[in-house]
């Protein structure tokens, strides 16, 4: 039965836009986690502690994290093999252009693919710069992310990367959450219009409440 849901439409995108919206929770909670850098490198650095000790002593020291990592992994390449053959079963569908222009899309639909590599290639980045430090431009002190963060984001090309990535990801949300809700049979003609403001402010929030970290670097309110 999985892998006749798998094969069909119908199954691919629900485990796209189920495993979007897991990773859409993970996206806001690892935003307010960010946004405690404001408040000084003693309640940053220990709430990147705190991470590592939840569920202690019951769970051992970094075994919840592992498991959130997990979960996020598996949402990951679930949602980018769905997106993939997704792509390719269309292209196979219609292998010639519209006779007739379709309804211009709009610019997040429109990126949603070349957003979704983006983002992919940012992730890569992202956990070799502040989870093993390989390409961290300082030198990486475990235990101290504050110190990490600050000097990531005293580069222009850490700067640079961070935002691209960010928008990229504004444009995916948005377009991102509605497509899931429409997916799982939340839409409708009277809900549409809440689903799309839901999705613009969830877009906008997680966009502004991410580049804030960066920009308070290179403003010194972060330092």
């Amino acid at each position: 039965m999985a892998r006749t849901v798998w094969d069909s439409t119908v199954g691919k995108k629900t485990v796209m836009a189920v495993s979007g919206l897991i990773m859409l929770l993970y996206l806001v909670v690892h935003m307010i986690g960010n946004l405690k850098i404001f408040f000084g490198t003693a309640e940053f650095n220990h709430y990147a502690h705190w991470l590592r000790t939840v569920g202690e002593p019951f769970m051992h020291y970094e075994w919840t994290l592992w498991v959130v990592r997990v979960v996020l992994v598996v949402a990951v390449v679930a949602h980018a093999t769905s997106a993939y053959q997704l792509s390719r079963r269309d292209i196979k569908a219609r292998p010639t252009p519209y006779a007739h222009r379709r309804k211009r899309a709009s610019y997040a639909t429109r990126t949603m693919r070349w957003g979704g590599v983006i983002l992919g290639l940012f992730i890569v980045w992202h956990i070799l710069d502040l989870t093993t430090g390989t390409v961290h431009p300082g030198g990486f002190e475990s235990g101290k992310p504050y110190q990490n963060v600050v000097d990531t984001f005293s580069t222009w090309y850490g700067n640079v990367v961070y935002i691209v990535a960010m928008l990229a990801l504004g444009l995916h949300i948005q377009h991102g959450f509605w497509s899931a809700a429409q997916t799982l049979g939340a839409g409708s003609r009277s809900r549409d219009r809440a689903l799309k403001t839901v999705a613009n402010v969830l877009a906008l929030l997680l966009t502004a409440g991410f580049i804030a970290v960066p920009v308070g670097v290179m403003t010194g309110v972060v330092s």
